[in-house]
């Protein structure tokens, strides 16, 4: 039995599917209010399993009227966007799979990137043309970030036992493989000084920078094994770094001094944060309280809306970082492992972010039985 009952009208808003790039189908959204706070919630996506990118970027275009998603509703992972607040879903690829979180948008809207194996390719989301802007034969891309501007690109890769990092220009210029020793995840540029790409190191020690050239290698901070350190990322345009200690706190660390300040004395799980870094988005677990809105000057906390994700992965119970005992030792990362043996079942966890303006906050759930999209109104007063 379901924790959280599909809202009404879900069931039979499900039609006969038709497939391939540039196919229209029928609006899936419904709304409710949330049942602990009273917040709007739209469910976007109905249809087979759905979820957002991961917690780097938002999936909204910059006019906030539509999402872009992946979804296995044709049976495997393509890209598809879904108008917002209630309209028509479009799919956006119908070739080989792509890499299931690496979808981001350029920052006009206009241009998908995503990988798909060892290639970085480029999307119009008008004309729904594909173009390679680079190609590394025999490869595995990870999650692709942009940086300065919409400029660049970083992502993650592994061929063969080499693993590390490439980076390079939108137009295909100037690309580096940066090797590293171990799996890398998570590369993002510095939003203010954009020649720089913090990755993560997993699973210790965690945090490195690098220059987008390959130069100036450097771990940010020398934590133990013992110490679980995840979910990194940039506190928006303040050009600090947030990490969590799980399943402690949330830290920040000041990246010219790597002072390290605590943010909360509670447990977070994944983080996103505002543009101007005075608030973050997290969502919980062991126990899920529900997604917040944190404070950071006071670490103070305000519940948007419960969730009702599954939040899977068993490593979560650990009080450290977990060996890994499937096949996850030989992918990319965790999001790679064939879909019924992962390590970490990414589409169960919300990954919430805000929408540019900050007045919507999506995420993932599949309360309803599989994954689905999801967008909460943030009533939370500034």
């Amino acid at each position: 039995m379901l924790a959280y009952p599909p809202p009404a009208g879900y069931p039979d808003r499900v039609s006969t599917l038709t497939s391939g790039k540039g196919t229209v189908l029928p609006s899936e959204s419904v709304t409710f209010s949330d049942h602990s706070t009273g917040t709007q919630v739209f469910q976007v996506t109905a249809q087979g399993r759905n979820h957002l990118s991961y917690f780097l970027q938002s999936s909204f275009s910059p006019a906030q009227d539509s999402l872009i998603f992946t979804s296995y509703r044709t049976g495997s992972a393509q890209l598809f966007e879904a108008a917002f607040p209630s309209g028509d879903i479009r799919q956006l690829t119908d070739a080989g799979p792509i890499h299931a979180f690496s979808p981001t948008l350029s920052p006009d809207g206009r241009t998908v990137y995503f990988a798909r194996g060892g290639t970085v390719w480029r999307l119009d989301r008008t004309s729904l043309e594909e173009s390679v802007v680079v190609d590394f034969p025999g490869a595995q891309l990870g999650e692709i970030t942009l940086g300065d501007q919409g400029r660049w690109i970083t992502a993650a890769y592994k061929r063969g036992e080499e693993q590390g990092i490439v980076a390079g220009q939108v137009d295909g210029a100037s690309w580096t493989r940066i090797p590293f020793n171990r799996t890398v995840i998570h590369p993002q540029f510095h939003p203010l000084e954009p020649e720089w790409i913090e990755f993560a190191g997993d699973p210790a020690p965690r945090m490195y920078r690098v220059s987008r050239d390959g130069s100036g290698m450097e771990c940010l901070y020398e934590n133990p094994f013992e110490e679980w350190i995840t979910h990194e990322t940039f506190l928006g345009e303040t050009g600090d770094l947030i990490f969590v200690h799980w399943p402690q706190a949330l830290y920040r660390m000041d990246w010219t001094s790597r002072e390290i300040r605590k943010v909360t004395d509670y447990p977070v799980w994944h983080v996103s944060p505002s543009r101007s870094g005075r608030t973050v988005l997290c969502d919980t677990h062991l126990p899920d309280l529900g997604l917040f809105e944190i404070d950071v000057a006071t670490g103070n906390r305000t519940l948007i809306c419960m969730p009702g994700a599954s939040n899977g992965g068993t490593q979560w119970n650990e009080a450290q970082p977990a060996i890994w005992k499937t096949d996850a030792k030989s992918a990319l990362s965790w999001m790679e492992v064939p879909i019924d043996r992962v390590y970490g079942p990414q589409w169960t966890h919300p990954h919430p972010c805000y929408s540019p303006d900050e007045r919507f906050v999506t995420f993932t759930s599949d309360r309803t039985g599989e994954a689905q999209v999801y967008v909460a109104e943030n009533t939370v007063k500034r």
